[in-house]
């Protein structure tokens, strides 16, 4: 799950966190995040844990404080950002991207273009709560118009607009990729 260390200034977003941790708890399907007790992370979290499920927090030695590492389920403290992405991408099975800033970004489109690059199959979907991504889509839209995204590097990703079809796209896109072709290698990684 990659969203902000901030609530963001409407509270859809923090509703649709908390309404997806409640979902991921009852659906028995563990939570790996960014490891804060803040922000749109922290209430996804400690919704996870409040309705009985398991949070996998990863967080940089360096964000302990400023993110208030959580303090229930399991934490993973690394060295830097880049170790966290590398063990957040080997311990998860798709990627979700709530609302969130240039951090949420960033990991976002990694994500996207490890996929794009052929590195990994894993789903990524956005959660485009109160259309939040839709500047995101129509940029690569816009890219793929103008021929930067080229026929056979599209970039794949899903769109959910409610929390309740997250899941079951996920599910979908999940089972027509094989297992073999969800992990990335680790030498393959250093190489980008």
């Amino acid at each position: 799950m990659y969203c902000g260390s901030g609530p963001g200034n409407d509270p859809d977003f923090v509703a649709a966190a908390r309404a997806f941790g409640k979902i991921l708890a009852e659906q028995r399907i563990g939570l790996v995040y960014g490891g804060g007790s803040i922000g749109l992370m922290g209430e996804i979290a400690g919704s996870v844990l409040d309705h009985g499920g398991e949070v996998l927090g990863i967080i940089p030695g360096f964000l302990i404080n400023r993110e208030r590492a959580q303090t229930r389920g399991e934490l993973i403290v690394t060295e830097d950002m880049h170790d966290r992405k590398q063990t957040m991408f080997e311990k998860a099975d798709a990627f979700v991207a709530l609302p969130g800033g240039v951090g949420t970004l960033e990991e976002l489109v990694e994500q996207m273009t490890w996929a794009q690059l052929g590195r990994h199959k894993k789903p990524i979907l956005i959660v485009n709560i109160k259309n939040f991504w839709n500047p995101l889509c129509q940029l690569l839209d816009h890219m793929e118009r103008t021929g930067f995204i080229r026929r056979g590097l599209e970039v794949n990703y899903l769109v959910a607009d409610r929390v309740e079809d997250i899941l079951p796209k996920i599910f979908e896109a999940a089972r027509a990729v094989p297992e073999a072709e969800k992990e990335m290698k680790t030498a393959e990684v250093e190489k980008l």
